[in-house]
């Protein structure tokens, strides 16, 4: 045989699981999201009024990134939902889920309740009620979310089809994507053209949304250097000791309810935090949950959860599951109470409890959703005074990034768990990543060979390669 008659072989390395390369500390988005942040403090600090006009740069990154959520939400749960053999295991899951998620609130809020009446930030400071500025609570009544459960379910069906996509709020995008799901399993055979319409246009959009992540360090740079440079540090310490309550509510909340729940189902929450880790400082310098939800689903589908339960669960608790939010407005309100010297008793403590349950829901998608439900709630609660949110507005900023941490953690966890309730979770892939993960390595892409060139690229070797 010449040379010229050789056959040339590709060589496939046999072993499905590739030694992971580890990618160098500078290219590793967490690593760039810590250095904005850190530049956004000196900034900030130093020149509080260049710092204050970087505003733009934090809100213009989460505008860019919500406005693919709706889309990005309605492929992964409309093909999930259409790739189930069983269409009644969607209720079944929605149900499991739901149920979980009330439990994780009504215990966050009790954690909030707990660590304000055991640390009392707000006794000895004697506000007088009627010298509080009641404006600032107006201003975020008029924002408020739907009140009530009829309003707040009647607030889930968009006006119409393409409105919910116009509004970008997730629980009518979700709506419609299990409505879609449904009617591609549906139609069987008839269906495949949407199928693949749908999963092709996933494909563009975890791409596009992989190139809008590169933008996150410079995002985190903005809001740091904002929050900084216009309430500046000095803020922080003039009520230092209800932001150190809360955030050791929340601590406390993620290692003893959350770790709880992971150790018992089988997998480490120290181990799942390091896998999730370029999300968690995503949201740490952008205080939004928002600009991580595609990365999530992209991320625990490599975990091993199927995504018709994870692409359900996951969007599902970003507006059920907002345990920050709960640990906030027990620990606030009763703060409040502290404050202006009000005594609270069991039933009106009670009743706080019931009122939060809702409020903690119907904030959801809200810009400052923390804050309205705050206020939302006080207004249906006359012994405790609306105005009193006055007193914590200028420190809420520095309070958000534990909401929406604590939030973030929580859902991860139960989107794993409700996965391995349903059996929709390869443990063995599970433990397998989350070892690689928390060996700091990063999967190696998955072999080019010449039978792949031609298909679509997935959106986990999109976000992969985009960074």
């Amino acid at each position: 045989m010449t040379i010229d008659q050789k056959e040339i072989t590709l060589k496939i390395p046999t072993n499905p699981h590739p030694t992971p390369r580890h990618i160098p500390i500078y290219r590793s988005l967490y690593f760039q999201v810590l250095v904005g942040v850190m530049l956004g403090i000196v900034v900030g600090h130093f020149w509080p009024a260049q710092g204050a006009a970087l505003k733009p740069l934090g809100d213009a990154f989460v505008r860019l990134v919500k406005m693919m959520i709706a889309p990005i939400v309605f492929c992964t749960i409309a093909l999930g939902i259409a790739n189930m053999n069983d269409m009644k295991q969607v209720g079944k899951t929605m149900a499991k889920a739901m149920g979980l998620f009330y439990a994780l609130t009504l215990i966050a809020l009790l954690t909030g309740l707990a660590a304000v009446m055991l640390i009392q930030p707000g006794v000895g400071m004697n506000v007088n009620p009627a010298l509080l500025d009641s404006g600032v609570a107006a201003k975020y009544m008029k924002s408020g979310a739907p009140s009530g459960f009829v309003e707040f379910m009647m607030h889930i069906i968009p006006h119409t089809f393409f409105g919910a996509f116009a509004d970008g709020e997730v629980l009518p995008v979700l709506l419609l994507a299990i409505l879609v799901g449904f009617g591609i399993a549906r139609c069987g055979q008839e269906g495949k053209t949407a199928h693949t319409a749908i999963e092709s246009f996933s494909h563009v959009l975890f791409n596009v949304f992989g190139f809008l992540m590169k933008l996150a360090p410079l995002a985190a740079f903005g809001a740091m250097a904002f929050t900084v440079g216009k309430y500046g540090i000095k803020s922080i310490s003039s009520l230092g000791l209800l932001i150190g309550t809360f955030y050791t509510a929340c601590l406390l909340f993620i290692v003893v309810v959350i770790g709880t729940l992971a150790r018992l189902h089988g997998f480490s929450l120290i181990k799942l935090l390091r896998y999730f880790r370029e999300e968690l400082v995503v949201v740490l310098g952008t205080s939004s949950t928002e600009p991580v939800l595609p990365r999530m689903l992209m991320k625990l589908e490599k975990l091993g959860c199927h995504k018709s339960v994870s692409g359900l669960v996951l969007p599902l608790g970003y507006s059920f599951n907002l345990d920050g939010t709960a640990i906030y407005l027990t620990l606030a309100s009763v703060f409040i109470a502290q404050a202006c010297n009000i005594h609270l008793e069991l039933t009106q403590i009670l009743s706080l409890l019931a009122v939060m349950l809702i409020s903690s829901k119907g904030a959801a998608g809200v810009t400052g959703s923390g804050f309205v439900a705050l206020v939302a709630t006080l207004t249906v609660m006359p012994e405790i005074p609306v105005a009193g949110v006055a007193l914590i507005v200028g420190i809420d900023r520095f309070m958000s990034e534990a909401r929406a941490l604590t939030s973030l953690i929580s859902n991860a966890v139960a989107s794993v768990v409700v996965s391995l309730w349903e059996g929709a979770c390869d443990r063995d892939t599970l433990q397998r990543e989350l070892a690689q993960g928390f060996n700091g390595s990063a999967a190696a892409p998955a072999p080019v060979v010449a039978s792949n060139v031609a298909t679509h690229m997935p959106p986990e070797a999109a976000l992969q390669a985009a960074g």
